[in-house]
């Protein structure tokens, strides 16, 4: 077994690719008592500490689906007050994939699978996210063509969307890119206020039907479904 480090943490389970390099260059991740650099490989027999704890085989991966209430905040860390970890009550490490706000609601992904975790949030597999978008006032047909060609953000413009009208202030927007807040500044852009923002797909995965604050496990053609992405070329950003 010759793994890179940050590989082999993602395989036990205990974090993504990306945490795992961030958790190495904090030199919280030992390899024989001595820190570990990027690029490390793990061998068999090596013993592998985080954060002073040894890292034993866990049990096999954890594929959940959460339903994300407004007001709880999406993160691994239990000490915060409201974190999503707090409606999903299992015995194995988990952590969610990818953000939503606190004020918005939705489908959400938790696993301890780490190659599945960098899969759905590496841009180069550009995996669909589907809202359901309702703003403060009515849409005119201009800003839904904006939508569909592109929004200039101060960060550049975004790449086309998928964009349905459902009622004078609804819209269903598919987006590929996952930048920060990406939805509400894309209608700020517009000129609208976003009064609720849920996520109703992930690439081929529908939320449908699940109750917010209620959470199931993924089936085996779920999380094929997932796993199926294939990486995109790259297309690349337009440009104001």
């Amino acid at each position: 077994m010759d793994v890179r480090i940050n590989k082999y943490l993602a395989e036990q389970g205990y974090c993504s690719r990306r945490e795992a390099d961030r958790l190495i260059q904090a030199g919280k991740v030992l390899i024989n008592d001595r820190p570990a650099k990027l690029g490390d490989v793990v061998q068999e027999g090596d013993k592998v500490n985080v954060k002073g704890r040894a890292e034993s085989k866990r049990e096999g991966p954890v594929y959940i689906m959460l339903h994300k209430p407004v007001g709880y905040i999406t993160t691994a860390d239990r000490r915060s007050k409201q974190n999503v970890m707090e409606l999903v009550r299992i015995s194995r490490r988990a952590y969610p994939v990818g953000r939503l706000d606190v004020a918005s609601s939705g489908l959400l992904i938790i696993t301890n699978d780490g190659e599945l975790a960098n899969r759905l949030m590496h841009p180069s597999f550009e995996h669909e996210k589907e809202y359901a978008v309702e703003v403060n006032s009515d849409f005119d047909e201009r800003s839904i063509r904006l939508l569909r060609h592109g929004v200039d953000l101060d960060d550049g413009r975004t790449l086309p969307a998928k964009a349905t009208q459902t009622g004078p202030r609804t819209v269903r927007l598919t987006v590929r890119e996952g930048r920060n807040r990406q939805i509400r500044r894309m209608m700020e852009a517009l000129g609208y206020e976003v009064v609720s923002l849920m996520r109703i797909r992930i690439g081929e995965l529908k939320m449908q039907h699940l109750p917010p604050g209620q959470w199931r496990y993924l089936k085996p053609s779920e999380i094929r479904l997932l796993r199926s992405a294939k990486r995109q070329r790259g297309e690349k950003r337009a440009k104001g």
